[in-house]
């Protein structure tokens, strides 16, 4: 019984199944059933010897030897058939065999009460001497870690997309708005400095429903527009830049660091569909909506914007990728199913440069973890373009220079 799963058995609970609910009483109060268990198992191993004894006297007489073979042989199958194979079954099949025994054992641990009242008093008492504390124990509750682990074994039992699900859903705990936010590099923004002619071209063929508008520099962030809602408005009106002013919303800042969990609570609070990332000095780091922080859970579900000229068919028939140096690495991770490390840099630039300590020259070839990847462009201030390997792929192609980094 002691064997049962204790959320399994609340599952059978639920459901009624015979004599899980009664199971569960009994293990409510572990004291009682194991001094019930205990007594009566102790019992029947010292009447069956004792009774074994009797017989042999009686019938061989006092002969050591006989008294020395009874008591072996006694023995042996108190061993086998009372402790080690009920313990073993018991253990293998432990909802057939303790639902069916705690409809008998209930009743036992009723009549017996007085007895098992007076051990079990006995037996505390004892251990409150001894200064042991055993309510410590009786917590049953499971770490994020315990359920992690019990996720990642659940094999068939779960389909893989749910599993991913849940792991992901762990992982919110671990990162912050910066890991899943599209960087300022990436940010489709609107000058609103900009020609009238300029800004009406670009609301036309922009690819997002909400664009942030800031004046002269991205930093000074004037508003978020919504571009639908803007080009209705202005189908009859006269474009100048009172009227974009007064269709503006109030930005929404964040600050770095912010938990993804906690950001998605206040998108629920706020009501708000976009959030500017800021640094301690204000400047805008990025923007993140719900749709990143949901994706960071199911993974990519909208493609409403081209992603910087890297193709979305993943890998090529060579086990080829080109992908471009600002791509953030857990969404590499995830297209690709890399394993690139995340608790550093957050783009594929970031992780080159970390690894050479200097911007390239030239073709490199490195590994990272079991990555294997080759600079193909970069300037004087990045890493632009990057080649990757897929994990198992041979590259043929020669590199001036091999790095590796585990």
């Amino acid at each position: 019984m002691m064997a049962l799963n204790r959320h399994r058995l609340k599952y059978l609970v639920n459901h009624g199944a015979l004599g899980a609910k009664t199971a569960q009483n009994l293990l409510g109060r572990t004291d009682l059933l194991l001094t019930v268990i205990l007594i009566g198992n102790n019992l029947f191993n010292t009447i069956i010897p004792v009774l074994t004894t009797s017989i042999a006297l009686r019938t061989f007489g006092h002969d050591n030897l006989v008294l020395s073979i009874a008591t072996g042989i006694v023995a042996f199958l108190i061993i086998v058939f009372a402790e080690i194979m009920p313990k073993i079954v018991g253990a293998t099949f432990p909802e057939k065999i303790a639902l069916p025994a705690s409809l008998m054992i209930a009743p036992l641990m009723r009549v017996t009460k007085p007895v098992v009242w007076f051990v079990n008093q006995f037996a505390n008492g004892v251990l409150r001497l001894l200064r042991i504390n055993t309510s410590q124990g009786r917590d049953q509750r499971l770490s994020t870690e315990e359920l992690r682990t019990i996720v990642l074994e659940s094999g068939s039992f779960m389909p893989t997309k749910h599993r991913s699900i849940l792991l992901n859903l762990f992982d919110l705990e671990n990162i912050t708005v910066d890991d899943v936010m599209i960087p300022r590099r990436r940010v489709e923004a609107l000058d609103f400095e900009a020609p009238l002619e300029d800004i009406l071209h670009q609301l036309e063929t922009c690819y997002h429903n909400k664009l942030i508008v800031y004046q002269g520099d991205i930093d000074r962030v004037l508003g978020v527009l919504h571009v639908r809602k803007t080009l209705s408005a202005l189908h009859n009106r006269q474009v100048d830049r009172e009227t974009l002013r007064e269709l503006l919303a109030d930005p929404y800042f964040v600050p770095t660091g912010t938990p993804v969990f906690q950001q998605l609570q206040y998108f629920q609070e706020s009501r708000h569909r976009i959030a500017l990332v800021v640094n301690e000095y204000g400047e805008m780091e990025g923007i993140v909506t719900p749709e990143d922080i949901i994706e960071e859970l199911i993974g990519e579900f909208t493609t409403t914007l081209p992603r910087s000229g890297a193709g979305r068919g993943g890998w090529n028939e060579d086990g080829e990728c080109i992908v471009p140096g600002s791509m953030p690495l857990r969404e590499l991770n995830r297209w690709l199913h890399l394993t690139l490390p995340t608790d550093g840099p957050k783009t594929l630039n970031g992780l080159i440069l970390e690894a050479l300590e200097e911007i390239p020259e030239g073709d490199v070839c490195m590994q990272i973890g079991d990555a294997k990847l080759e600079v193909l462009r970069s300037d004087d201030q990045a890493v632009r373009t990057v080649k990757l390997f897929k994990p198992g792929a041979n590259p043929q192609k020669k590199t001036k220079k091999l790095l590796s980094r585990r």
